[in-house]
């Protein structure tokens, strides 16, 4: 439905996206998450039609997609017209009432009388704000005003949607609101791609997950797929008494970066029942006790911070 075909563009010298390609199909969520600078933000103005690219395409539609920056006038429009797009930043106004944000985006898109009122009617209830339909938005609350710009994405009914951040400080009731709304419209055969910082929130909606980093795609799988690039799949967090060889200790099989600070070890694991014993046992042949020790599992965050590592992005 919606196809970054080989993009790349560049702001003087610094090339911000180096092609790039992914696509998003109908009845799925696909997450493109990345470091600050990472060109995420330039990403989705090109496949919003925003900034043209220097290189390369984005294609809208099925099958064969038409190219949206090769095309003007009407043509352009109509592709556009296929795209809802929730910004971070609010794009509502705020003294027109809820209806009429809605009535004035739907008219830009083409839609008037009856069938504009029915959209509008069916988008706020589909956003829980029918009951503030007459209300203007400067009364809302930051939740209630996400929930309204998602629904000035929805009003013209596109097929694709293109969600930069929603979440962003919104209470945890309003989070779920928006996640509900997102499976609904994923059920509903929509093509939706999510950015975020928030690696849960990844982990709870996402079918596929784009990983970028310098203008590149670093990844692109299932968070499945994801976990099986780390070598180390499980963990153990230990609290042992004394300092452990860790070259020593990571030469045991199975065992994977073990790292010490304090009285706490953290080794990985790759593989939980078969690997814990092993530890155990180079510990207790080495002579530390163990005082206490936990067990988990590797996160889109580990998997995340292996790919981009742990520098700084300013």
């Amino acid at each position: 439905m919606l196809e970054a075909r080989n993009l790349g563009k560049s702001y003087g010298s610094r090339k911000v996206v180096d092609d790039l390609s992914f696509d998003v199909m109908p009845g799925e969520i696909v997450g493109l998450l990345g470091p600050n600078g990472a060109g995420k933000s330039t990403t989705v103005a090109m496949l919003c039609g925003l900034v043209a690219p220097d290189s390369g395409q984005v294609l809208v539609g099925n099958g064969h997609g038409a190219p949206l920056a090769a095309l003007g006038g009407a043509d352009a429009a109509r592709l556009k017209a296929r795209i809802g797009v929730v910004p971070q930043e609010l794009s509502i106004y705020e003294t027109l009432t809820a209806e009429a944000n809605l009535a004035l985006f739907g008219a830009l898109y083409g839609l008037a009388g009856a069938p504009l009122r029915t959209r509008v009617a069916e988008t706020l209830a589909g956003v829980g704000l029918s009951d503030r339909a007459k209300d203007k938005p400067a009364t809302f609350s930051g939740g209630m005003k996400r929930r309204l710009n998602i629904a000035a994405a929805l009003v013209h009914d596109p097929d694709t949607l293109i969600f930069d951040e929603p979440t962003v400080g919104v209470d945890p009731q309003s989070r779920n609101a928006i996640f509900d709304h997102l499976e609904a419209l994923r059920a509903r055969g929509k093509a939706i791609l999510y950015t975020t910082h928030y690696m849960e929130e990844a982990e709870r909606l996402c079918d596929r997950i784009v990983i970028m980093d310098h203008g590149k795609v670093v990844a692109s799988d299932t968070l499945q797929g994801l976990h099986r690039r780390l070598p180390a799949v499980d963990s153990l967090e230990l609290e042992i008494e004394g300092e452990a060889d860790l070259a020593s200790l990571a030469r045991e099989p199975g065992v994977e970066r073990p790292q010490q600070q304090g009285v706490l070890l953290r080794v990985g694991l790759a593989d939980l029942a078969r690997t814990a014993p092993v530890v155990l046992s180079w510990l207790a042949a080495h002579g530390h006790t163990v005082r206490r020790l936990s067990s988990g599992r590797a996160n889109l965050e580990d998997v995340f911070l292996s790919l981009t590592g742990r520098q700084l992005r300013d």
